[in-house]
């Protein structure tokens, strides 16, 4: 089997994640980007949150908004993290996300057991070379 690079795996990471937002939540965020470091992976999604949270806000229940949206990561939280193992092959320990109503925008970090498995290690900011293995 060929490893992929850094960019194919941070790559199909946001393509997934973003496939996954429009499945789940009727909601397709106009950018997801995708970095690796060493043993965490950030992804941001920028216009994230849905037509409901928004009108909420726009008719002043910004904490029933607020709410909603908890809710939403909580339920996703599980399929984000089964879909980065599958994609990386490597068991993902926690994912921590969050969303600002405000800003339109949601960060996930996902916290790696390892480093991903790639044909260039030293392409990843922070990684040590030394323990990457397969």
């Amino acid at each position: 089997m060929v490893r992929p690079t850094i960019g194919q795996l941070e790559r199909e990471i946001s393509q997934r994640i973003g496939s996954l937002y429009n499945t789940q939540l009727g909601l397709r965020p106009s950018k997801v980007i995708c970095h690796c470091f060493d043993k965490e992976i950030v992804v941001t999604l920028e216009d994230s949150v849905t037509l409901v949270e928004q009108t909420l806000v726009d008719g002043n229940y910004r904490k029933l908004a607020e709410e909603v949206r908890v809710s939403l990561n909580k339920i996703i939280k599980p399929q984000i993290k089964a879909l980065i193992e599958e994609i990386i092959h490597r068991n993902v320990i926690d994912i921590i996300s969050n969303s600002s109503l405000a800003t339109n925008r949601t960060g996930i970090i996902a916290i790696l057991e390892q480093s991903p498995a790639v044909r260039n290690p030293e392409a990843i900011p922070k990684v040590d070379l030394n323990s990457v293995s397969d």
